[in-house]
């Protein structure tokens, strides 16, 4: 197992690591949906449907709300 012949000083250690930075991603906007996304990547919206490039890759599903009233009856 290799090991350093002396150690290295954290003033040396520091100014290797400042170039290791964050940055923020890119961000575009569709111009079908005007949805803020990252370039070419897909996206959904916030309807649930998946976009890529402009175009609808996958159709989200209809959500069929039925109204439902207590009909329950009592069990003796």
């Amino acid at each position: 197992m290799a090991h350093p012949k002396s150690r290295i000083s954290k003033q040396r250690k520091r100014k290797r690591r400042t170039h290791y930075k964050a940055t923020a991603p890119t961000l575009t906007t569709c111009q079908t949906t005007g949805e803020l996304h990252r370039p070419h990547r897909a996206y959904k919206d916030s309807e649930g449907n998946l976009y890529y490039n402009g175009n609808i890759i996958v159709k989200a599903p209809e959500i069929v709300v039925e109204d439902t009233e207590d009909n329950t009856e009592d069990e003796d």
